[in-house]
């Protein structure tokens, strides 16, 4: 075994130099495989998405169980987990709409919470059971979360290949704060999950928020979040649309 060795005054030392096993690394398309065969099969997934993790179901059973687990209001509705292409075959917008979730998205990299008019017709939309779509769908309009990193994207490639909707939450009992780490998710929340994916600290945790959300028929800000203030630049910059100033104590007030 190597040995290190160190001083401590005059005298010599040695002890074992003890070598840490390394963890395994992360298999991003087996994870998210996992994750799809159990939403696929009507069940419930904690996911890790750049922004925190969420609490996922692609049937009207899963999302009520999260729904009433979660202790939402009745005014709240699902997200969609989406990437670019789901994005642009499912929203019905104009040419801002779509130059908007561009630029957020694949001009800047930045994960984003666009919401829109949607085609009802789509075959994703479409495979939604009806006794969810009221949870989910709001006058025509879906919430889609875009660009939430690695497994996100995975994920996404596996909803639209199979044609299955998948909508869901932030993994948290209603108004407690995104969760950046599984072992902060409330245990009634995991309780419910059929699996749990976990990989560690999400990478927008400073934000303590999850996506920025904004309705992209008005450009007004639903939810103030993640990576909020490089959004502003992006629409007053490209736009010429300002958006309202962050809240106090926005990003621990970095940015006062």
């Amino acid at each position: 075994m190597p040995l290190e060795w160190y001083s401590s005054r005059t005298i010599l030392y040695f002890r074992p130099l003890i070598r840490r096993r390394p963890m395994t690394m992360l298999d991003i398309p087996q994870d998210a495989r996992r994750a799809f065969d159990v939403l696929s099969s009507g069940g419930i997934a904690i996911m890790p998405m750049d922004v925190g993790y969420t609490c996922s179901g692609g049937s009207a059973t899963a999302l009520q169980k999260i729904f009433d687990t979660k202790g939402r209001t009745a005014e709240k509705r699902n997200a969609m987990i989406g990437d670019m292409a789901i994005h642009r075959e499912v929203h019905e917008i104009d040419q801002r709409g779509r130059d908007v979730v561009k630029a957020v998205c694949e001009d800047h990299g930045l994960p984003f919470g666009p919401i829109a008019p949607c085609n009802l017709d789509h075959p994703i939309i479409r495979n939604l059971e009806p006794d969810a779509v009221p949870g989910s769908i709001k006058e025509n309009t879906v919430c889609m979360l875009v660009n939430a990193g690695s497994f996100h994207r995975e994920i996404c490639r596996l909803s639209q290949e199979n044609e299955f909707p998948i909508f869901g939450s932030s993994a948290n009992k209603s108004m407690a704060g995104t969760k950046f780490r599984v072992e902060d998710i409330e245990p009634d929340i995991q309780q419910i999950a059929d699996i749990i994916i976990d990989h560690g600290l999400r990478k927008y945790h400073p934000y303590c928020a999850s996506s920025t959300l904004i309705d992209l028929r008005t450009l007004e800000v639903v939810r103030v979040g993640s990576s909020y203030e490089l959004i502003a630049d992006i629409l007053k910059r490209y736009f010429d649309h300002e958006l309202p100033p962050p809240p106090d104590g926005f990003l621990g007030g970095m940015l006062a």
